[in-house]
């Protein structure tokens, strides 16, 4: 058997490159906590500003979704049961997303962010494409829905509803509100070529 190869370093260049290491990675460490400190957490609105409502007023999706949440649906299967309808998809399919409100029930990811991803996928799955095209279509759609949402709200429920909605938070859900109407806005936008496409068929 070989004997494994030592790779012998003089002592005065190992300090050097340890030294330059140590101060490389306190660099990037500065770098990276002076980006996080210039990029400030969304601010979480409850009433949407007048040029939001311009933009609800004008979605079919994000005017319906107020007659399901918290009527009986949660934020993920109200979300999905309006791109349902709005899809002409059977709405038993609303059952999909039953397990993903309120964050997975665990205040994780938001419900209105998952079942925008399950209206993406499914819309992506009615455009008659290759499967690869269409899975292509659905990663960049799903990019898109990703940073809009990532720009108005963070990622869990658990940063969204800091407090109960049975204590002094918000019992009427309007932050909730207002995220959902938006992003129904934008799931909207991009399953639009999917709606027009099975009209066609």
């Amino acid at each position: 058997m070989k004997k494994s190869e030592i790779l012998i370093m003089p002592r005065r260049e190992f300090i050097a490159s340890a030294s330059f290491l140590a101060i490389g990675g306190q660099l990037f460490g500065m770098s990276s906590l002076s980006f996080q400190s210039e990029q400030a957490p969304p601010e979480l609105k409850e009433e949407l500003t007048p040029e939001e409502l311009k933009i609800v007023e004008k979605s079919v999706i994000a005017k319906n979704l107020k007659n399901y949440f918290i009527k009986g649906y949660s934020c993920a299967e109200s979300l999905l049961l309006v791109s349902l309808r709005f899809l002409g998809k059977p709405e038993e399919l609303v059952w999909v997303a039953s397990g993903f409100g309120g964050g997975l029930y665990q205040k994780d990811l938001c419900g209105f962010l998952t079942s925008g991803v399950m209206a993406i996928g499914l819309s992506s799955g009615m455009l008659k494409k290759q499967r690869l095209e269409g899975k292509e279509h659905c990663k960049q759609n799903l990019k898109q829905y990703w940073q809009y949402w990532t720009s108005m709200a963070p990622l869990h429920c658990s940063e969204i509803r800091k407090e109960d909605a049975t204590s002094k938070g918000d019992p009427e859900y309007k932050v909730c509100r207002r995220l959902g109407q938006l992003a129904a806005v934008k799931i909207e936008e991009l399953i639009k070529p999917a709606k027009a496409t099975f009209s066609k068929t």
